[in-house]
């Protein structure tokens, strides 16, 4: 799930290995690994987790997947500036449609800069696929999941404290999903971009590795970073909350009905 520069340089230019730059297309133009394919994936932002809403969100990743060229033969390595949300985000969206070989460049670009790997700027051109992938619902949650089951998961909020206490808004309210802990994602990060190890990991994440986790943030990209942090030591039962806080700060009315029927 997560490969290291040193591994990444050993499969440039192979015809299997399918290399997605997950930064902006300005980023990528100034320069990018090399044969690496741009595909921005913070313009993927998805707030309806209704049974219509998820059903819109897999045919539209399934087509702007299959414009990347991501295929259950090609191993996809994902990448952006560090270990960060963006490559992070790409994991968990090919793990959900179960691709058999997906990871994540540890350091990201930065890292691979600094250690004076190649880079290139002239821009590849992609070579489209027909994804289809097998959908794992184990590894999402929606808004009705999560309300049901407030009291039956570990919801971990990792977005920033401000966020997390209502300080920042960035929804119709602010604050955060009832039983949650904060747990800002930037902890699985250490200074140079790299993730912190797994004995750093495994203390900031103090959880029975037999709960049933929910991470979430505002658009579920910080909440993928965690996913793939929980992942890396060991946690089996992840869900990534694909709405978030853009989806649950705009939930009034029927966050209202259910807090009147816990009344009653």
């Amino acid at each position: 799930m997560i490969i290291t520069a040193d591994e990444l340089s050993q499969n440039l230019g192979k015809k299997d290995v399918l290399i997605i730059d997950a930064r902006s297309f300005h980023d990528y133009s100034k320069s990018h690994i090399p044969g690496a394919v741009n595909l921005d994936l913070f313009s993927m932002h998805w707030f309806d987790t209704s049974n219509a809403g998820i059903d819109a969100f897999n045919e539209q990743t399934r087509k702007v997947f299959s414009f990347a060229g991501v295929h259950e033969s090609k191993k996809v390595i994902f990448y952006d500036d560090i270990s960060g949300m963006l490559a992070a985000r790409g994991v968990w969206l090919c793990l959900y449609f179960s691709h058999p070989d997906v990871s994540m460049l540890d350091g990201g670009f930065s890292n691979w800069s600094r250690r004076n790997f190649q880079i290139e700027i002239s821009q590849n051109k992609p070579s489209p696929s027909n994804f289809t992938g097998r959908i794992n619902k184990n590894l999402i949650a929606g808004f009705q999941y999560v309300l049901d089951n407030l009291n039956k998961i570990t919801i971990l909020d990792v977005r920033s404290k401000e966020e997390f206490n209502g300080e920042i808004v960035r929804a119709a309210r602010g604050g955060h999903i009832p039983t949650s802990t904060n747990v800002d994602w930037v902890e699985n990060i250490s200074k140079d971009g790299i993730f912190k190890n797994d004995e750093e990991l495994s203390k900031l994440y103090n959880i029975s590795k037999d709960a049933e986790i929910v991470t979430y943030c505002q658009g579920a990209y910080r909440a993928a970073n965690t996913y793939v942090s929980l992942k890396k030591i060991g946690f089996t039962n992840v869900r990534v909350y694909l709405g978030s806080w853009g989806e649950w700060g705009n939930m009034l009315e029927q966050i209202g009905r259910a807090s009147c029927r816990e009344r009653v």
